[in-house]
């Protein structure tokens, strides 16, 4: 099934994240809240209007694993493996070591930095064209379920955000989220969530 988007919302979410605004917006997963993933001050404001404390770090997306390599110290072979075996399948976070060239209160206390490849069309085009990395954390409070559809959303959070996004509001299909494996820096893989 092809999914078609308005290119004037792609234009509006570009152009808030690229003056460091904050937007609500449909992931390959669930509903998020995003930022430019270089800019601190963003992300600063994505944990602000969360309610979370920024120890707690967040996922990003990335649109290919060809870019994947701007973004750690080394990139580990394990992952690529990885990624081939699941392309096309349930989406996958994988939580790299030695993250470089995004905002560092972004990264976990150990340096890491958990990043999705997208594949689905509308964030794909927002990470292509923003050229970037886009922050992507759950659509909620601190503490509170995750939104899974748009009509989840709390208006409190709708209302702190700079853009909401209109592809995929009125779509109730309920997405599963990512499952999330950590590669440490010897290789050794966790599996965090299935």
């Amino acid at each position: 099934m092809e999914i078609h988007y308005e290119k004037q919302d792609i234009q509006c979410a570009l152009k808030v994240l690229r003056e460091g605004g904050v937007i609500l917006y449909p992931t390959d997963t669930i509903w998020g809240i995003g930022c430019d993933a270089t800019n601190a001050d963003a992300v600063a404001r994505v944990y602000e209007i969360k309610k979370r404390v920024d120890s707690k770090a967040m996922l990003v997306l990335l649109d290919g694993a060809g870019k994947l390599q701007g973004y750690m110290e080394k990139m580990p072979e394990t992952a690529w493996m990885l990624l081939e075996a699941t392309e096309g399948q349930r989406p996958m976070t994988i939580i790299y070591p030695n993250a470089r060239n995004l905002a560092s209160n972004l990264l976990a206390e150990d340096g890491s930095v958990g990043i999705r490849i997208t594949s689905e069309p509308f964030t794909k085009a927002l990470c292509e064209q923003l050229r970037h990395p886009i922050v992507s954390t759950s659509a909620n409070f601190s503490g509170e379920p995750a939104a899974r559809t748009f009509q989840d959303i709390m208006p409190e959070l709708i209302d702190a955000v700079d853009y909401v996004c209109h592809f995929r509001r009125n779509d109730t299909t309920i997405h599963q989220p990512s499952s999330i494996i950590k590669i440490d820096e010897k290789e050794r893989i966790t599996i965090i969530r299935k």
